[in-house]
Parts: C-alpha cells; structure tokens; sequence
C-alpha cells in the first residue's frame, strides 16, 4: 500500500519544515498547531485518483493565533520557500496544493467560525444544535502533530467527547420527523400519485436521513454525502444490518414500492434500537397506512420532543454547511473567472 499524504506530509514537518520554523520563527512555532485537518478527502485517508486532480499534495495545516497569522504569515511563507526543496520523497512542491511551501497558515479562529460557527467550543445546548455535523468532522480528523498551547487539541477533544446526551436526542428528534414525514410519507404519496419527480427527491432525501440516523444512534459523527457510505460500513451496531438495505434501495432497477419497503425496514431497524436504548417506549406493532404509509419515526419525534429540556424543543438543528458557504460565497467572490475556472478543470474546447 501507498504511504498516506498524510504520513509523507508528517515526515516533511518534522524533517525539513520544524527546523526551518525553529530556527527562524520559534516564538510563532511555540503558538500554532500543526497537523493534516480540516478539508479534503486525504483529511480522511480517503482520498482516491479521482480526488487528487485538485487542492492534493504535501500539506501542513498550521494554525496560528490571530496576531500571530496577520503579522508573520507572510514572512513565515518567504523564508518556507527560499529554504525548501523542489520535492520530498517523491511529491512536487511547485505543483502540489500549497506550491511552493506546502504549509497552509491559518487564523484558528477564523478557522473555527467558518467551519463550525463559533470560535471556541460549545457551551450550550444551542452552540452544539446550531452546528452543522458534517462540519464536526472536519475539526475532529486528521492529525495534530504539534500543540504546543494546547487550544486546538482542546477544542478537537471536546468534540472527541461526542454531543451531550439531550442534543443527541434533539437531532435524533429532528431527523425522525424529517426522515418520515417529509421522506417516507412523501414518498408513498407520490407512488399513489405516479410522480417521479417528487419520489426521487423524498427517496434521496429519506434514504440519507435514515443513514445519518444511524450514526446518531452509534454514536458517531456522519460526514459529508460522499463519504456515508465508507463510514456506514464502520458503524459498530447498525452498519451491517442497515448496508444491505440501502445498497438494495439505490439501485435504479429497484422499483418504487420495494424502495419504500426497504425504508420500512430501515425504520423498523431504527426503531427497535431505540427502544432497546431506552429512547423510547416500548410500544405496539404499528400497521403501515394504505394512504399515509409508516410513520412510525414521527411516533418518535413526538415522543423524543416532548421528553427533552424545554430551552431546546423549539431550537431547529442546522441542516447545512453555511458557515462554509458563508466563507465560500467570500472567497469565489474575490476570484477572477479565469482563475475559477482553472480550478473547476474547465477547459474550452
């Protein structure tokens, strides 16, 4: 098996790029951690031929205090690309991700308020529901090789430790009535009303809340779409009950009642830990409705909802990456398109 970037990019800190720093910069050295984190399938040691076209090559993610960032970083980067070699063991430093240095400075807390919201740790049950999980993953991957004051590494562990337990359960709520009230009942609507259309939409939108579903219940953070898959396989209780049923649902020869059958049974796996996990209630076999279809996850909904603290019944869990988009919308604004354009591999004929 190739070496990870990951493990050539640690070998590249600690043998060439810690010296140069030490020598150079040690009161900043003593202030930033470093390590392979955040964004990008390599983050995740799931990188692949397809992924490495783009943002791939040796990476040192370092990130800095705030006036550390604004009043070094561009000596920082001069001194990294005077002093450094073309290439290490194999990898281009002129062609990869961050050519030139391969040392990706960052303001921690600018970091931290892109990717999850907030620059510091939770504090509350709002903070924890107001961050979008997916996001949670890229704070917790990857490496920390150096830490010297310890603030990232505290925060990741933070976040190591898992939701407290009535967040957990508020976005076990959330996703139980979205997964069967806007998923499964929707679907079973538009197979009455032979509307393909809507029941590929609520099919995507069912089957990906009842996997993330999963993870919740395991206990264990859900990453971005692509990589559900690879880590549903992992999950330690319902990954392989649950893999067959969904690797059974998203074929395009599976015709639409079977595709609600086996959201029934994804359901009923759900519900069964539940209750065996003292979420909810014992309770009795529920009928499907010729009309309305099996909603038992909003049985649990309602059940979940009302048993939580109530500061936090009403609060609504965020669904999608906008502190990234946020960031993003900035960054591609301030772009010319030519430059845009070379990074989305668009080429004119």
């Amino acid at each position: 098996m190739n070496a990870s970037i990951i493990d050539i990019s640690r070998n590249f800190f600690e043998e060439v790029v810690k010296p140069i720093l030490q020598e150079h910069f040690p009161a900043e050295t003593a202030q930033t951690a470093f390590g392979v984190f955040g964004y990008g399938s390599e983050a995740l040691r799931l990188d692949d031929e397809y992924s490495r076209d783009h943002h791939w090559g040796l990476r040192i993610d370092a990130l800095m205090p705030p006036p550390v960032f604004a009043e070094k970083r561009a000596a920082i980067m001069a001194t990294l690309s005077a002093n450094l070699p073309a290439s290490y063991q194999g990898q281009s430093l002129r062609e990869g991700h961050l050519a030139g240095a391969g040392l990706a400075p960052d303001n921690l807390q600018a970091f931290l308020t892109r990717t999850i919201g907030i620059d510091h740790a939770p504090q509350s049950y709002t903070e924890w529901l107001k961050i979008p999980e997916e996001d949670i993953i890229h704070i917790t991957n990857g490496e920390v090789w150096s830490d010297p004051l310890g603030e990232f590494t505290a925060i990741r562990e933070v976040f190591q430790g898992y939701y407290p337990e009535p967040v957990r359960l508020r976005r076990i709520a959330n996703w139980c009535r979205f997964f069967s009230g806007m998923g499964t009942y929707a679907l079973k609507r538009a197979i009455l009303r032979d509307n393909e259309f809507y029941a590929t939409t609520r099919f995507s939108n069912a089957i990906r809340l009842g996997i993330q579903l999963a993870f919740l219940l395991d206990k264990q953070y859900f990453p971005y779409d692509k990589w559900l898959m690879a880590y549903l396989e992992r999950l330690p209780r319902l990954g392989q009950p649950m893999l067959p049923l969904v690797k059974e649902a998203v074929q395009l020869s599976t015709p639409w009642v079977r595709k609600l059958d086996l959201l029934h049974a994804i359901t009923d796996l759900l519900d069964e830990t539940m209750v065996a996990d003292g979420i909810i209630k014992p309770h009795p076999k529920y009928v499907p409705s010729p009309t309305s279809g099996y909603r038992l996850m909003e049985h649990a909904y309602a059940e979940i909802l009302q048993g939580l603290p109530q500061e936090i019944q009403q609060v609504v869990p965020v669904w999608d990456q906008v502190y990234m988009e946020e960031f993003h919308s900035g960054f591609v604004a301030g772009l010319d398109l030519a430059t845009w354009d070379e990074m989305l591999q668009l080429k004119a004929e």
